[in-house]
């Protein structure tokens, strides 16, 4: 029988409606992509294509992306999004699960993995290590109360702050492809149109809520996520592109808090999304990884 989809579905999670895309095979093993910030669950479409023959694939949209709720507070921790990852689990039933996740979805599920090491099967994280050391010792120069007054600030300026509008999709899309130089036009032109809604004006804004720019300031110790990081059982695959912003786990000295079964990959000619930007070459490694 031909598979159809995706399709929508929905969650409820601490009292949030959130949205995940089922792209059907519901007898085959359960795999999870999770996007990351400021991203949307259909930048998996490619991969979930690739995948979905062999396996049950589910992309969940964060709190606040995508088609999921916004939160009425506008507060964003890492803690509830582990919280919502934990309930789409349990209620969907989901474990043992494998997981490959981007960034923001990647710290996300390393810290699930290592609250339940046995729920898990498999785990693909790309940079969803967080902050390298580098920049840790850097934030710490900052008194812990200037964080929060930070926060306090881009709070204010996230709730006095229109909403971006783009009076064109076109334009919209100029921006997503700004982001990422690597992707193609297609790529740029499909990610953008999952992203964006149509206001009432006919002009386009994204879809995420503007108060995730303002981060919160509390969160757990480098020491407690070293601590979930020497937890992870499963095999684990960290992957990362050459060219990103973030810090390689092999270069940085992160993986001494690992255990023997996680390992890393590093692609040239890749930036953050090494998912969209080495594509085949990542879809062909985390297939025969995931298995």
């Amino acid at each position: 029988m031909e598979l159809i989809g995706p399709t929508s579905q929905t969650f409820i999670s601490q009292r949030t409606r959130l949205h995940y895309a089922d792209w059907g095979n519901k007898d085959a093993p359960p795999l999870i992509l999770l996007h990351g910030g400021r991203d949307h669950c259909r930048s998996w479409d490619w991969t979930a294509e690739r995948l979905r023959e062999d396996w049950h694939v589910i992309c969940p949209d964060l709190r606040g992306h995508g088609d999921s709720e916004w939160t009425n507070t506008g507060v964003y921790t890492t803690g509830s999004y582990v919280y919502d990852l934990a309930q789409l689990v349990h209620q969907l039933e989901l474990a043992p699960v494998t997981i490959v996740a981007h960034s923001l979805g990647g710290n996300v599920a390393m810290r699930f993995t290592g609250m339940y090491p046995d729920l898990v099967k498999k785990l693909v994280a790309i940079e969803g290590l967080g902050p390298s050391p580098k920049v840790q010792e850097e934030q710490g120069k900052t008194p812990w109360y200037e964080r929060h007054t930070k926060w306090i600030d881009k709070k204010r300026e996230a709730s006095s702050r229109q909403i971006r509008k783009y009076d064109t999709f076109e334009i919209a899309l100029d921006r997503m492809h700004e982001a990422n130089s690597y992707l193609s036009r297609e790529q740029a032109e499909h990610l953008t149109l999952h992203a964006v809604i149509r206001n009432e004006d006919g002009t386009y804004s994204w879809k995420f809520d503007p108060h995730l720019h303002a981060w919160p300031p509390d969160d757990l110790t480098l020491e407690q996520m070293e601590e979930l990081w020497g937890r992870v059982s499963c095999p684990t695959l960290l992957v990362y592109g050459n060219d990103s912003w973030a810090s390689n786990p092999e270069k940085d000295g992160r993986m001494k808090h690992f255990g023997n079964n996680v390992s890393v990959s590093a692609y040239e000619r890749a930036g953050h999304w090494v998912h969209h930007d080495r594509f085949e070459d990542f879809v062909s490694e985390v297939s025969g990884f995931i298995g």
